[in-house]
């Protein structure tokens, strides 16, 4: 088993991990490197892009250093493979956030408004206090949608590129972009290059999310339609890409104002032509969400088989 086979084996095994098992219950890797972080945020932050691109450098190069370390050491395939599936298993979000979808949509099913509301916080920044069922089911299909690809899919494109340390980079940068990567007065500057870096990381992935959106979707058209239409117009370069997709491929239409903690309010483009969406398209979200990951975990493998096949004829 050369390092590819090894990595491939160990990015399934992750997956599967992942769906069996979801995020660790007790010290979370990322949990911890969030904690670092917010340490780290509070003897560097300043109002600058300087500073805040200095803090991004050194958590992200950092933890991505010693993920290449772990990886050089692990050269073994046994332990290249264990290595690769536990650091997967890690960063990937996809189960938990299946679980989280569906806790509020049993809330919403029981008729507790108020327990959906406040399950919603753990999927959304946006104020849940005043959401009506409708609203409510529209934030948890734009939530899985989004970090479908960004807990899921691209995770695999950094893995069949980079291995651990692709894994890893990519995750901490996502995490950074989460506390810090904000639109206010506190993070305008410092969290700057937290966000330009997550949107850059995110491209790729974010692309291949809308083709096995297209791929594995109910609505092949309409998910095409919709992204070439009206993902450009959504605040974000890599979001805009996978709700556009979904909306089309689930036959609703996304989108609209969010209100969040603070009063601040964005008016988001509409994606997709079809109908408001209703708690009843939740479930049809996370069917879809869970075979995009699948997707792009058997991509993942399989880019990472045909690089090693290409390195074995080579030598």
């Amino acid at each position: 088993m050369n390092a590819m086979t090894a990595r491939a084996v160990g990015l399934l095994l992750g997956h599967a991990a992942d769906r069996m098992i979801g995020d660790p219950r007790r010290y979370h890797p990322v949990a911890g490197f969030g904690r670092t972080a917010a340490q780290l945020e509070r003897h560097m932050y300043a109002d600058s892009r300087l500073r805040g691109a200095a803090y991004v450098l050194i958590l992200v190069g950092g933890a991505t250093a010693t993920a290449a370390v772990a990886e050089r050491v692990a050269r073994h395939p046994a332990a290249h493979t264990l290595l690769t599936a536990a650091v997967t298993w890690a960063v990937l979000g996809g189960r938990s956030l299946e679980r989280e979808a569906a806790a509020v949509n049993g809330f919403l099913a029981a008729g507790d408004l108020d327990g959906a509301r406040r399950r919603l916080r753990n999927l959304v920044g946006r104020d849940t206090a005043t959401l009506t069922p409708d609203e409510i089911a529209r934030a948890v299909i734009e939530s899985v949608a989004e970090n479908t690809s960004d807990a899921v899919v691209t995770s695999h494109v950094w893995a069949a590129v980079a291995g651990v340390p692709g894994l890893v980079g990519h995750r901490t940068a996502n995490t950074l972009d989460a506390m810090v990567g904000h639109h206010n007065a506190r993070y305008e500057r410092f969290g700057w290059a937290a966000a330009r870096l997550d949107d850059l990381i995110g491209l790729p992935g974010s692309r291949l999310s809308g083709v096995l959106t297209l791929v594995v979707g109910p609505n092949r058209r309409a998910a095409l339609t919709a992204w070439r239409r009206d993902a450009r117009r959504h605040p974000s370069p890599n979001a805009g890409v996978i709700e556009a997709s979904f909306a089309g491929a689930l036959g609703i239409r996304l989108g609209g104002t969010n209100v969040y903690y603070g009063n601040r309010r964005e008016d988001r483009a509409l994606m997709g032509a079809g109908r408001p969406p209703a708690p009843v398209d939740i479930t049809p979200t996370i069917r879809l969400a869970r075979r995009v990951g699948f997707g792009s975990a058997i991509t993942a493998a399989a880019i990472s088989l045909m690089r090693g096949r290409g390195s074995a004829a080579r030598i």
